[in-house]
Order: structure tokens, then C-alpha cells, then sequence
């Protein structure tokens, strides 16, 4: 009675979210992962479920009937399993049939990039090919030196994959491809910033986002939840971003680079809590929007986090039906909460949805790991560097 109370309470005072603008689609090409990384989210990367090309066609018609993407385009992002598992001439005609089809529907048609986010061991001299032809933009997963990398990016058998994924650099490299590499620190990495930074530089990476290791999916544990990790975590950004500094930005860091952004101009946040922003599409045509992590999950609270599929249901009217609203309202309080809560806001906008309800239990909730490590660690040591360089301190 008490909880059909609170539902009756929260509907009778709930406005929907304002759609976001669609900056983001990420497209599940497969499930598989020829790798089997000790801390992946993902639920089935052992199986090989493919996306079919037919698809392509029904989800950019619903995508571009659905007057939500940004007037400036969107990136569309092949990611949720290791998309160079697929062969080249898939993409060469879903990339094709997405460009016919921007022509004829849209009278302007939007500027549409294209990344693929991969580990790297498949890259051979052909994709090298295909990704200058069509001007792909490359993430690559590698997470330092070789002891670190292969304490966790390992194949099945058990076999690391450093030197795999290092080959795969070297041939972007050699045809002049640029590319960004994300490097997910665990507890390993923490002792190590200097090696960590010296093997980016030696190495000439140039452009570095780090992931933790989250709490999500089936990962179910970090090794970052430990006792005095919090500490360790600090030291090493503190020491990184001297060297950064030191280095005379030679080497780009995405967090901090973000953070130092945020702290300078005022910013109109719309991120993984603001529908439509991001539009996540599995490999059968189920979407989601939001977190891009909760589209494979299961939910004893929702079921699961899937809103439709894009071949049967209209993306203009999702946000009707009751599964979107009672997210979008669990979502929008969990934001509401953090506004009154949390001095770091302004930095940060309400937090990601999938790391909150995977740490927390619940959408409707503050602080997590990520936020603490991803943005209130970051932003004091960027202010308390701030504070040095103009006196204030």
C-alpha cells in the first residue's frame, strides 16, 4: 500500500524529461569479443549475434523521421562487442545506405562521423584502408604497459593481448591514421602513473580517455572499491596531471581537458540522463536510450531497460508509454537529488544512470565511484592547480 502510494505521489508530480537533441548513436554490430576482459560489462560476448544489414534501412528511417537529432549531426558509434569481428563490406554498405538515405529524406542533410571503438588485434592493412575511405574515426582499448594491460584484457585461453593490440597501433600509425585510446585504470594501474604516462608518450599516443573500472553489468565487483583506494586513486591523477603539465599537454587527457572546460564556461548539460541525447541500438533492432550499458541488462525493477524496437515502434512516441516514463522519473529524481546535494554539480549535471542503479541499486540515488573519481577527484586537483597559478594559494 505504502509503495503504491509513492508511485501514485511521483506520477501525480512528474513532468517528462525535455527530449534531448541526438548527438549519439551507438550500434551494436555484434555481441562477440574475440577478447574476454576480466572486468567487461557486456553479457554475451561469447556468443556471435550479428546485426543484419536489412536493418540498417528501418532504424535511420525512424531515426531521421523523429525531428530529435542535433541540427549540427551526430556521430554514430559501432561499439557493445569488437566490431572488427564483422568483415569490412558490411559496413562499406550500411555506411553507404545511411548516406543515400540522409540525402533523399533530409532536405539538409546532417553531417554524420562515423567510430568504431576496438581493441585493436584484428586492425589489419585492409581496414586501414577502409578507415582512411571513409574517414572513420578510431578509439582503441589498451590500458598501459603490457603488466598492466594483460592483467585483465586477456584472450579465453588466458593469453594477453598487449602485443596484438600494439601491432594493431603501429599499422594505424604507419598509414598516418590518428586514433584516441581509452585506458581503463584498475587497482594495478594506480602505482604506476609515471610508466603509465612515459609508455603513451614513448609510444606516440596522443589523445587518452580513462575509464574506471565500474561497477556494471556483470561486473558485478572493482578492485577500485578497496580500502584506501580513494587515496591511491588521487596520488596517481595528482601525478599524472603534473606530468601533463610538465609535458606541456604534449599528451591530452579527456578528463581533464573536460573538467578544466567545465570549470572555465558555463555549460547546458545534456548527458546520459537527458532522453534521446543518446540512442542505443542491440543487434536485433531493441533500442534504448540513456546509459548505453543498460541495453543488454536484465532489471528485477524494470523488467529490463529496452523502450522498443526500432522496427516496430515509433521513436517520436516513446516517451508515451509507461516503461519510459517510470525510468525517466526514477532518472530525474536521482539528478533532482544530487542538485541538492552535491556541491560539484554544476561540473557534472546529475551523474550517469547505469552507474548509479549498478552501485546503488537505484536510479534514485547521489554519489558513486565513478562521480567521485571521474569528477570531484579531477576537478580538485585542476581547481587547486588553478588556485597556484593565479595566486590564490
Amino acid at each position: 500500500m505504502i509503495e503504491l502510494l509513492r508511485q501514485y505521489i511521483d506520477n501525480w508530480g512528474y513532468k517528462p524529461s525535455e527530449k534531448g537533441s541526438v548527438k549519439l548513436v551507438v550500434i551494436q554490430p555484434t555481441t562477440f569479443c574475440n577478447l574476454d576482459c576480466d572486468y567487461c560489462y557486456l553479457p554475451d560476448r561469447q556468443l556471435k549475434y550479428k546485426l543484419s544489414l536489412e536493418l540498417i534501412e528501418p532504424i535511420f528511417r525512424n531515426i531521421f523521421a523523429s525531428d530529435l537529432i542535433d541540427l549540427r549531426g551526430f556521430t554514430i558509434v559501432w561499439h557493445a562487442g569488437e566490431p572488427l569481428t564483422v568483415p569490412i563490406s558490411f559496413y562499406t554498405a550500411a555506411i553507404q545506405i545511411i548516406d543515400k538515405l540522409n540525402q533523399e529524406i533530409n532536405p539538409n542533410p546532417y553531417q554524420i562521423e562515423h567510430s568504431l571503438q576496438t581493441n585493436a588485434t584484428m586492425i589489419t592493412q585492409e581496414w586501414c584502408d577502409f578507415i582512411k575511405e571513409y574517414d572513420l574515426r578510431i578509439g582503441v582499448s589498451i590500458d598501459g604497459p603490457d603488466f598492466i594491460h594483460d592483467a585483465h584484457r586477456r584472450t579465453r585461453t588466458g593469453k594477453g593481448t598487449h602485443a596484438s593490440t600494439m601491432r594493431g597501433i603501429k599499422l594505424l600509425q604507419n598509414n598516418q591514421i590518428p586514433f584516441s585510446v581509452i585506458a581503463v585504470l584498475s587497482d594495478i594501474s594506480l602505482d604506476y602513473p609515471d610508466e603509465i604516462f612515459d609508455f603513451f608518450l614513448e609510444n606516440k599516443i596522443r589523445y587518452v580517455g580513462f575509464n574506471i573500472e565500474e561497477i556494471e553489468g556483470t561486473n558485478r565487483s572493482s578492485s577500485l572499491q578497496n580500502n584506501g583506494v580513494d587515496e591511491r586513486y588521487r596520488n596517481f591523477m595528482q601525478r599524472f596531471y603534473g606530468r601533463v603539465k610538465e609535458a606541456e599537454n604534449l599528451l591530452q587527457v579527456r578528463e581533464f581537458d573536460d573538467l578544466y572546460s567545465l570549470i572555465c564556461q558555463k555549460y547546458s548539460f545534456q548527458g546520459q540522463f537527458t532522453p534521446f541525447t543518446m540512442i542505443n541500438i542491440a543487434h536485433n533492432g531493441d533500442f534504448s536510450t540513456f546509459s548505453p550499458e543498460l541495453l543488454s541488462m536484465k532489471s528485477d525493477v524494470y523488467g529490463d531497460f529496452i523502450l522498443g524496437n526500432i522496427t516496430q515502434h515509433d521513436l517520436r512516441s516513446i516517451d508515451q508509454t509507461d516503461k519510459f516514463k517510470k525510468l525517466d522519473r526514477d532518472i530525474q529524481a536521482g539528478v533532482k537529488m544530487c542538485q541538492k546535494t552535491c556541491p560539484y554539480f554544476s561540473l557534472c549535471g546529475g551523474g550517469a544512470p547505469a552507474n548509479k542503479y549498478y552501485e546503488n541499486g537505484t536510479f534514485r540515488s547521489t554519489e558513486t565511484i565513478y562521480c567521485r573519481y571521474t569528477k570531484k577527484i579531477i576537478a580538485d586537483i585542476i581547481l587547486e592547480a588553478l588556485e597556484k597559478q593565479l595566486g590564490i594559494v
